[in-house]
C-alpha cells in the first residue's frame, strides 16, 4: 500500500446527506478513506440506508479491494440513529430494569441483524461504562447498570448479541466515562480516583469485554490522572492509557477507535488535527472525525507530512493499518446483502419481544394511582430541540413530526391537551404552563434529565402534586423530584416504544409476565 492508501485507512469520516455527495466521494476516491460513520442526517428509511451503504462500497470498490467500515451508534433508546422501520431497542439501562439478561442478548441480536442487513458492519456499542454518577449528563441511561456486576452481565449479553448478528462490536468509552459530571462534547471531564479504585470499578467491565473477544474499543475524551500524569491529557491522547494500560497491561490486540475528535474536549484543546496525530501516537488506530471536511482532509495532509518529514514513524501507521485490515477480514461480503432489506425487519416475533421488554422496563415508584380515562389530561412534554452528538433531532423535522406521550394516550381514548416546552423553559413558559394546569384535574409531566435542569425542577415543584403524574423521559433520578405525586414512572427513554409502554402503565394496565 502507498502512504496515501495507508493513511486513508486510519480515518473514519462522516458526511451529510441521504446519498454519497462530492465530499465523501472525494475522500473515498482520492484519499482512500477507510471508514464512514452514519448519523440521522444520513437516514431517511431502512431501504435508503441500504442503498447508501451499497453505493459507498461500490465507489470504494472502484479504487480499493479493501472494503469500507460503515459504523453507527445504535445503542438503543435515546441513541438510535435509525428508528423508523426497525425493531425498537430499549435504552441499555432499561434492560436491567426489565430483568432478563437473555432478553437483552436476543433483542440486541435482532436489532443488530437488522443493521447488518442494511450494510452497516460495525456498531459503536455496547457501552461498558458504569453509571455511578447521577449527575453525569452524557452517559446515564446509555449504561447497562450502576454497578460492575450488572454492567458485566448486561453489556456482556449485548456484546454476545451483536456478535451473534455477525456485526463487529465496540466497547466504549475506555477507560470509563460513568463517573463524570462534565459532557466531553463540551469540555474535558476528569475521573480523579486512584488506581485501586479504577481497577475495581471502571476497568473491570473492560477486562470482561476483552476476555469476551470484543473487536474494538473506543477511547473516552476523559482525563485519568491515576494513569496519565498530565491532568489535561485525555485518555484518547494518552500513550499511558491506550498503549501502557489498554494494550500492554490489559492485553487488547484489536482496533482502537477514538471518540469523535471534533468534540470540544479535543477541538477546543489541542484542536482536531493535532489531537488526531497525538491520538495515533498514543496508540489509537482509527481516528474519528465526523463532520468537517476541512478537518478530515487536514488530518490526512498533516499525517502524511509528519511521516515524510520523520515526525511520525511510518511503522506506527503500518501497525495501525495491520490491525484495521485484520478487523476488515472479518467482514461479510457486502455484495451478498439484499437490495431491499424490508422483509428482514420488524418481524412479528421481534416486535413482540421488543414490546415485552419495553413493558417490563417501566418502573413505578411507591404509591400509584392510575389515570382516570374519563377525565381530560394535560401532558407537559420537555423535549429536545437542539441537536447534539447524543440527542439527535431527526433530520431537522421536529416541527413537522413530534413524538410524545400524548399520542398513545389519545390512541387509548383519552382527551388530551399538550404543552411542549424546551429542556430549559423560560419563566414566561413556566408561568403559562402553570396557568393552563389550573384547569386540569390530571397533569402528566414528561421530564428530560430534570435533575440537571433547574428550570424543569422549578416547574415540577410548582405543579399541584395531588394532580401530578411525573414520568421520567430519560434519567430515572428525576422521580425523586416529586415524592407526593399521584404516580411516578420511568422507562429510561422517550422514544415511541417506551411511550407506548408508559401510556399502558399510566392507565394501570398490567405488563405481561
Amino acid at each position: 500500500m502507498t502512504l496515501v492508501q495507508k493513511t486513508g485507512q486510519l480515518l473514519m469520516a462522516g458526511f451529510a446527506g441521504f446519498e454519497p455527495n462530492e465530499h465523501i466521494e472525494k475522500l473515498i476516491r482520492e484519499r482512500h478513506l477507510g471508514g464512514v460513520i452514519l448519523f440521522r442526517r444520513n437516514v431517511e428509511s431502512p431501504t435508503q440506508v441500504a442503498r447508501l451503504c451499497r453505493l459507498l462500497q461500490e465507489i470504494n470498490a472502484e479504487v480499493s479491494d479493501v472494503p469500507l467500515l460503515i459504523g453507527i451508534d445504535q445503542e438503543g433508546g435515546m441513541v438510535m440513529r435509525i428508528e423508523d422501520g426497525m425493531t425498537p431497542l430499549p435504552s441499555p439501562l432499561a434492560f436491567q430494569a426489565a430483568g432478563s439478561v437473555d432478553d437483552c442478548r436476543e433483542l440486541t441480536r435482532i436489532a443488530n441483524t437488522e443493521l447488518a442487513a442494511l450494510g452497516i458492519n460495525i456498531n459503536f456499542a455496547p457501552s461498558f461504562d458504569v453509571n455511578n454518577n447521577r449527575n453525569n449528563p452524557v452517559i446515564g441511561v446509555r449504561a447497562f447498570g450502576e454497578d460492575v456486576a450488572t454492567v458485566c452481565d448486561y453489556a456482556g449479553a449485548a456484546l454476545a448479541g451483536i456478535h451473534a448478528a455477525g456485526m463487529l462490536a465496540t466497547a466504549k468509552h475506555f477507560p470509563g466515562h460513568g463517573d463524570t459530571d462534565t459532557d466531553s462534547h463540551l469540555g474535558l471531564p476528569r475521573v480523579p480516583h486512584d488506581r485501586a479504585r479504577l481497577d475495581t470499578v471502571e476497568l473491570a467491565p473492560f477486562r470482561a469485554a476483552i476476555a469476551a473477544g470484543v473487536d474494538a474499543v473506543m477511547s473516552a475524551h476523559v482525563a485519568f490522572p491515576a494513569v496519565e500524569p498530565d491532568p489535561d491529557t485525555p485518555a484518547t491522547m494518552s500513550r499511558a492509557v491506550l498503549t501502557g494500560l489498554l494494550r500492554d497491561e490489559l492485553g487488547f490486540g484489536g482496533v482502537v477507535f477514538t471518540d469523535c475528535l471534533e468534540m470540544d474536549a479535543i477541538a477546543k484543546g489541542p484542536g482536531t488535527v493535532a489531537g488526531a496525530l497525538r491520538s495515533l501516537q498514543a496508540g489509537a488506530d482509527v481516528l474519528l472525525i465526523s463532520h468537517t471536511p476541512e478537518r478530515q482532509h487536514g488530518f490526512l495532509d498533516a499525517l502524511q507530512a509528519s511521516v515524510i518529514n520523520g515526525e511520525i514513524d511510518e511503522a506506527t501507521v503500518d501497525t495501525a493499518v495491520a490491525r484495521i485490515l485484520a478487523l476488515k477480514a472479518k467482514l461479510p461480503d457486502w455484495r451478498s446483502l439484499p437490495i431491499d432489506p424490508t422483509p428482514l425487519l420488524r418481524t412479528p416475533a421481534a416486535l413482540d419481544l421488543s414490546a415485552h421488554v419495553h413493558g417490563k422496563a417501566v418502573q413505578r415508584v411507591d404509591r400509584f394511582v392510575p389515570l382516570d380515562p374519563t377525565q381530560p389530561v394535560l401532558v407537559i412534554t420537555l423535549e429536545v430541540r437542539t441537536r447534539t452528538e447524543i440527542d439527535e433531532v431527526a433530520n431537522g423535522k421536529i416541527a413537522q413530526r413530534r413524538e410524545s406521550l400524548a399520542q398513545p394516550l389519545v390512541a387509548a381514548g383519552l382527551e388530551v391537551a399538550e404543552i411542549a416546552l424546551p429542556l430549559a423553559p423560560s419563566a414566561v413558559e413556566i408561568d403559562a404552563a402553570l396557568q393552563q394546569a389550573v384547569t386540569h384535574s390530571q397533569i402528566v409531566l414528561v421530564s428530560y434529565n430534570a435533575v440537571l435542569q433547574p428550570a424543569q425542577r422549578e416547574l415540577i415543584t410548582r405543579l399541584p402534586q395531588n394532580r401530578l403524574w411525573l414520568v421520567a423521559g430519560r434519567l430515572p433520578y428525576d422521580l425523586t423530584l416529586a415524592p407526593e405525586a399521584c404516580g411516578r414512572l420511568a422507562a429510561y427513554a422517550n422514544r415511541p416504544a417506551a411511550l407506548n409502554a408508559l401510556a399502558d402503565a399510566l392507565l394501570g394496565r398490567v405488563v405481561d409476565q
